[in-house]
């Protein structure tokens, strides 16, 4: 079998997943670089506060895995996955398991950056090459940047430097920012206020996984500011748009936020309240180039003709970019200089066009701004407009002492 998914002891198995074992039953094993098959741990957050981005993720992951045959570089390989739920904790335990047991070669998968951190240590450790679909914490960017990390979504203050930039082209003189109190909400709110130029009335922290907003919603009512930027990524930000549209306060104060509170899962959840929000992003499912193009007809076929999210994405160049540097290698992942190397030059068809990191194995990327409309179908979707940072790069990179 060349493909075999399982997961560890004592936790979950990810049905999808698994069920992807079908796929490879009737491969034929083809000889291979080294004495067993490669092994790729994978951090699957399909409960807990990030459940939504992390079933996303599971989706993009799936379907990149299903197109190669279940093989990377055309070898076997063995996906070792479970859920961690958004724990730190419980994340760091798994990992040690994924590491001293399973003896992983290369891993991905936690939404959160303070799971991300949690887990570094080992991984940088062991010497395992760590592949982050989704979380870019400040923290492994700069001075503590590892050659074993690559930030292969973004670093978490670009995102939100791109909607500062975005409020400060618009002219909003006060504004209100929100995020949850953790470190990817402090990057977020950092990042923002990097950008934007204007008065900052007032940041509000609220807790992970928080589905209630009144209090904050009667804050921002007395604070009358222009706008509103918020990150509330998953069921966060679901109840939170809800909540503040049914409260009235959608008349008087515009709404401004990352494409991670704004994206296709969001919109499936909400629907129409969330017409004419913007939200800047650094892929969009109507971008144009042959990767993405292929990659969303692809999602849309599997999934019932839904519009992939930015976590499916980033978790389908993930694969892609595994798929690439094990092929550089020639399977021959063990060793660890040539294979950082491969994975450091990037040479994946990515979804969001050229792709190239910084020394500090971040992305230097563009950062688009979308509205929410309807297209021609009647669905409610994001549409981009324009292009708001050109070939940007983190503000922490020249930190970094990687060459």
């Amino acid at each position: 079998m060349a493909l075999t998914f399982r997961s560890s002891s004592r936790v979950h198995v990810v049905a999808r997943l698994t069920a992807l074992v079908a796929l490879a039953a009737c491969s034929c094993v083809s000889a291979i670089a080294q004495s067993g098959p490669i092994k790729v741990g994978m951090a699957l957050d399909i409960s807990g506060p990030f459940a939504g981005p992390g079933a996303e993720a599971r989706d993009g992951f799936a379907l990149a895995i299903k197109q190669l045959g279940g093989k990377l570089g055309g070898q076997p390989v063995e996906f070792v996955q479970t859920d961690m739920a958004g724990s730190p904790d419980q994340a760091k335990q798994l990992v040690d398991r994924f590491v001293q047991r399973e003896k992983i070669d290369l891993f991905t998968g936690p939404i959160a950056s303070n799971v991300a951190l949690a887990v570094a240590p080992s991984l940088f450790a062991a010497k395992v090459p760590y592949l982050s679909n989704n979380a870019g914490p400040s923290q492994l960017a700069g001075a503590q940047c590892n050659a074993y990390f690559f930030g292969t979504a973004y670093q978490n203050d670009q995102f939100h430097e791109a909607a500062g930039q975005f409020a400060a082209d618009q002219k909003f003189g006060r504004m209100v920012v929100m995020a949850p109190n953790y470190p990817a909400g402090k990057d977020g709110i950092i990042g923002f206020k990097r950008k934007y130029k204007g008065q900052v009335a007032d940041e509000i922290y609220t807790k992970v996984g928080q589905i209630d907003y009144a209090t904050e919603l009667a804050q921002l009512r007395a604070a009358k500011p222009d706008a509103v930027y918020f990150f509330l990524p998953g069921a966060m930000g679901i109840n939170f748009i809800k909540q503040f549209v049914g409260a009235g306060l959608s008349k008087d104060i515009m709404l401004v936020t990352s494409g991670f509170s704004a994206d296709e899962d969001i919109i499936g959840a909400v629907g129409e309240p969330m017409l004419g929000l913007f939200n800047t992003t650094h892929w969009a499912h109507d971008m144009d180039n042959a990767p993405n193009k292929a990659f969303v007809s692809a999602f849309r076929k599997e999934y019932g003709g839904r519009y992939p999210s930015i976590y499916a994405a980033q978790a389908y160049d993930v694969i892609a970019a595994m798929d690439a540097a094990v092929k550089a290698v020639g399977g021959k992942v063990s060793d660890k200089e040539a294979l950082i190397k491969a994975f450091a030059k990037a040479q994946f068809p990515s979804v969001r066009g050229t792709f190239r990191y910084a020394n500090n194995h971040f992305p230097v990327q563009n950062f688009y701004l979308r509205t929410i409309g309807k297209n021609a179908e009647g669905r409610v979707t994001n549409k981009t407009i324009k292009t708001v940072l050109e070939n940007y790069g983190d503000a922490y990179a020249s930190q970094c002492p990687l060459k």
